[in-house]
C-alpha cells in the first residue's frame, strides 16, 4: 500500500539548508497497522506530510496505492487528499470547527465531494457509533472531552472511505487512559474497516500497542521492533518482541548508539564474513 524508497526531503531558508529526510526507506502492506517512532526532528512528522500529501519530496520514490507521490498535479493532490488518506492531526482544535456538531463535520468532507444530504446523515451516523461517540453527534468541540474530539477527528478523517489512515501524535495531549482509548479506536478501524493505518507516535506505550514499529533516525530509517502473540506451555499468552536493524538499498545500517559506544566503534571499523553472520569490530589503529 505504501512503498518510500530513498525518499530525501529538504527545506532551504536562504542560505540555510535542512535535511529532514536523507534517503529514507519504509514498505507498509495494505490493511497493516504501523506505528513510526523517533526523536524530536528525526523526520517522522514529514514523512507522515509527505504520504498525507501536504508535503511534496525533493527526491526518491514515494508510491500511496497507485499514486506518485513525485508526479501529483496540483489537482491531483486534492483528489488524493479527499479520496485516498484520511489524516489526524496532534492538536484537537485543528481536526475540528469550534462552530459545527460532530455530525457536522463529520458531513463536510462528504458535501466537498458532493454526497447526497441522505447519504451524508446516514455514513456521519455510522461512522460516530462506530467509533462510541454516537452520543456526541449534536454537540460541539467545547462540549466534549479530550478523547471524544480526537474520535470524531477519526470519524472525520474516515468519512470518504479512503484507504490509508495517517495519525500524527493523535494522543499527545491525552492523559495515559484516553491515550489507550483512542488507540483501541484506531485498531478498531483498522481491523473491521480494513483500513491501512500509520500512526507517528513518541509514547512507548502506544507503539507498544501495535504488531510492527518503525523507528526513524537522522532522516533514515534505522530499526524495526515486530511482536507476535504465543501461547506458553501454561496457557498464558506471550507478547514476544524482537528488534531488527534496518537495510536500505545501498546496503548501510545504522548502529545504535549505545553500541557503537560500547565498543568504540568510530569512523572506520573492520568488517568480517562469518559461517552464518557479519562481525563488526572497532579499529585499533
Amino acid at each position: 500500500m505504501i512503498v518510500c524508497e530513498s525518499l530525501v526531503r529538504i527545506y532551504q531558508t536562504g542560505s540555510i539548508e535542512v535535511q529532514a529526510l536523507q534517503g529514507l526507506d519504509l514498505a507498509v502492506d495494505e490493511g497493516e497497522m504501523v506505528a513510526v517512532v523517533g526523536a524530536s526532528g528525526s523526520g517522522k512528522s514529514t514523512l507522515l506530510s509527505i504520504l498525507a500529501g501536504i508535503d511534496a519530496p525533493t527526491a526518491g520514490r514515494a508510491r500511496v496505492a497507485d499514486w506518485d507521490l513525485l508526479a501529483m498535479s496540483r489537482g491531483d493532490r486534492v483528489r488524493y487528499r479527499r479520496h485516498t488518506v484520511g489524516f489526524v492531526r496532534q492538536q484537537t482544535a485543528a481536526n475540528l470547527v469550534p462552530y459545527l456538531t460532530s455530525r457536522q463535520v463529520v458531513e463536510l468532507p462528504l458535501a466537498a465531494a458532493r454526497v447526497s444530504a441522505k447519504e451524508r446523515r446516514i455514513r456521519a451516523d455510522e461512522l460516530l457509533a462506530a467509533l462510541d461517540v454516537a452520543d456526541c453527534a449534536e454537540r460541539r468541540p467545547a462540549q466534549m472531552s479530550g478523547g471524544q474530539q480526537q474520535r470524531v477527528a477519526i470519524a472525520v478523517a474516515l468519512a470518504n472511505q479512503p484507504r490509508v489512515l495517517l495519525a500524527d501524535e493523535p494522543t499527545g495531549e491525552l492523559d495515559t487512559a484516553t491515550s489507550a482509548s483512542v488507540f483501541e479506536a484506531m485498531r478498531k478501524v483498522n481491523r473491521e474497516f480494513g483500513v491501512t493505518v500509520v500512526v507517528v507516535t513518541h509514547d512507548p506505550e502506544v507503539s507498544g500497542q501495535v504488531e510492527r514499529t518503525v523507528a526513524i533516525r537522522d532522516g533514515r530509517t534505522s530499526s524495526e521492533v515486530l511482536r507476535r502473540t504465543e501461547t506458553g506451555a501454561d496457557g498464558d499468552t506471550l507478547v514476544i518482541a524482537e528488534e531488527y536493524a534496518v537495510m536500505d538499498r545501498a546496503g548501510r545500517v545504522q548502529i545504535p548508539r549505545e553500541y557503537r559506544e560500547a565498543l568504540a566503534l568510530t569512523r572506520r571499523v573492520r568488517l568480517a564474513l562469518e559461517a552464518d553472520h557479519v562481525t563488526i569490530r572497532s579499529d585499533p589503529s
